[in-house]
């Protein structure tokens, strides 16, 4: 877990588990029978999104994370749930892997219009998020309970916009607030070991990046061709604490010319850091994570059927 304010992924030093199976491509069969369209309000948490949702009898605050491939319990309310733990299923993050991942499920779900049932979680302490935060966490809510769904995150005005594809309109729908294309810029997305990823190129380098509404600063790899930091302006040295103690040496500064699509980001904070810990064992890496930074600089949208993320000039 991160324990310095204002990096990626406080709440957990690892990147979500590598060998949870999920696919956003979707069956025919697997779209329900009835499109559900609805606008959830939600807080903040510094820069992570709350949400209202309700586990079984609990209801609490959830984190809106993109970055975890499905539902993540706060073993600290959930501890008397039947569990079995995975030990060939590994979790890795900056400082380091580990093995074991405790698994139940969840009877229902519900938040908003939303209602799933029998949805499997892995068990993890948020402990540390819930005392950095000061507040009660019940778990966090990532990708694959989207994966019939339209998304788009209203920053500005604290709203989350969902609609769940049915079979009738998985291709006909659109959002009255994509009417206008000229407002905004369609960017391809993918999902690449279980995390939403877009590509770009940067001083001639391609990128691989993860979008993650659950990362509170943009991480970029230490790793990367000495051009590519041609285009930062380092400000200062900052050290990220794991857990229990380990600690990674690191660098904060600004990030120039990105660009997304055909759109320049314009200068964005950014921690470079080393990110080798998250490769996969083919050695395919992720490059750099997007997080609040990037998202909340304008309305942003995600299409998990048709594989798109709108971003709004």
């Amino acid at each position: 877990m991160l324990r310095m304010p204002g990096l990626a992924h406080n709440y957990t030093d690892s990147l979500p588990p590598k060998k949870l199976a999920i696919t956003l491509q979707m069956a025919e069969e697997n779209f329900a029978a009835d499109s559900i369209s609805c606008t959830i309000p939600f807080s903040r948490a510094g820069n992570l999104i709350l949400i209202r949702a309700k586990a079984d009898t609990i209801t609490g605050n959830f984190i809106l994370d993109t970055g975890a491939p499905g539902l993540v319990l706060n073993i600290t309310y959930f501890r008397d749930y039947a569990s079995t733990t995975d030990h060939n299923e590994e979790q890795s993050g900056i400082t380091g892997t580990a093995s074991g991942v405790r698994k139940t499920e969840v009877k229902e779900l519900s938040f908003g219009c939303i209602k799933n049932i029998a949805v499997p979680a892995d068990l993890l302490s948020l402990g540390h998020l819930e005392n950095l935060k000061g507040i009660k966490i019940l778990g966090l809510i990532g990708l694959s309970l989207f994966q019939q769904f339209e998304m788009i995150i209203d920053y500005e005005n604290n709203l989350l916009h969902l609609h769940r594809f049915g079979k009738k309109d998985k291709n006909t729908y659109q959002n009255a607030m994509l009417a206008d294309t000229s407002k905004y810029n369609v960017v391809p997305i993918e999902i690449w070991n279980n995390k939403m990823v877009t590509r770009t190129t940067m001083a001639g380098k391609k990128l691989r990046l993860i979008i993650d509404s659950g990362a509170e600063s943009n991480l970029l790899d230490s790793r990367l061709p000495a051009k590519i930091f041609e285009n930062v302006e380092i400000l200062k040295r900052v050290q990220l604490n794991g857990a229990g103690d380990k600690k990674v040496e690191a660098l904060y500064g600004n990030l120039s010319n990105l660009t997304i699509g055909n759109q320049n980001t314009g200068s964005l904070p950014v921690i470079i850091t080393n990110l080798e810990k998250t490769c996969l064992a083919d050695n395919s890496c992720i490059d750099g994570i997007l997080g609040f930074d990037f998202l909340s600089l304008h309305k942003i949208g995600f299409n998990f059927v048709n594989n798109k993320m709108y971003i709004w000039k």
